[in-house]
C-alpha cells in the first residue's frame, strides 16, 4: 500500500471519530445530568453556630466542675506522697506499708473517679450534639435536594486533601443550623 491510500485512510478514520464525537458523544455528555458536589467542614459548622456555642460553654462548665472535684482528690495524694518520701526514713515498716496501701488505695480511687468523670462528660457531650446532629442532617439533605447537589462530604472525615473555596458549604449551614435552632 502507498503512503498516499494509508494517508487517506487514517484522515477518513479520523474525520469519522470527529463526526463520531460532534453528533453522538457531545449531545450524550451535555443531555446526562450535572454532578454538583459540595463540602462542608462539620466541626467548623458545630463551633461557629450558636447553638454549638451554647453546647461548648455547657461542656466546659461541667468539665471545670468535674476537675474542682478531682482537684481535692490530686491535692490529698500529692500531700501524701509528699509525706511518704519525708518520713518514711523514720516510720515503722507496718507504719510504713500502711501509707503506701492508703496511696495505692488513693491512685486507685482517683483514677475510678477520673474514669467515671470522663464518661459522664462522653455522655453529655452525646446527649447534647445528638439533637444537632440530627437536624444538621436534616438541613444538609433538603439544602442539596433544593439546589441540585448529587453529592456534601465532610472534608474531615472524607479523607478530601483538597477542596476549593468555592464548593465549601460550611459557612452556608452556619446560618442554616443558626435558622433551624
Amino acid at each position: 500500500m502507498s503512503f498516499k491510500k494509508v494517508f487517506t485512510k487514517a484522515a477518513i478514520l479520523v474525520s469519522c471519530l470527529i463526526c463520531f464525537n460532534v453528533f453522538v458523544l457531545a449531545p450524550a455528555m451535555a443531555a446526562s445530568p450535572v454532578t454538583k458536589i459540595g463540602v462542608m467542614n462539620v466541626q467548623k459548622v458545630l463551633a461557629n453556630s450558636n447553638i454549638g456555642k451554647e453546647i461548648k460553654t455547657k461542656i466546659e462548665d461541667k468539665m471545670k466542675d468535674l476537675r474542682k472535684g478531682l482537684k481535692t482528690d490530686e491535692d490529698a495524694l500529692v500531700a501524701l506522697q509528699q509525706e511518704i518520701e519525708k518520713k518514711s526514713s523514720v516510720w515503722s515498716k507496718e507504719i510504713k506499708a500502711e501509707k503506701v496501701r492508703d496511696l495505692q488505695k488513693m491512685q486507685r480511687e482517683l483514677k475510678a473517679k477520673t474514669d467515671d468523670a470522663n464518661f459522664e462528660m462522653r455522655q453529655l457531650q452525646n446527649k447534647e450534639f445528638e439533637p444537632v446532629f440530627k437536624k444538621l442532617d436534616t438541613i444538609v439533605s433538603e439544602y442539596a435536594k433544593k439546589n441540585g447537589y448529587t453529592l456534601i462530604l465532610d472534608d474531615m472525615r472524607s479523607g478530601v486533601l483538597y477542596v476549593d473555596a468555592t464548593i465549601n458549604l460550611s459557612d452556608v449551614f452556619v446560618e442554616e443550623l443558626n435558622k433551624a435552632m
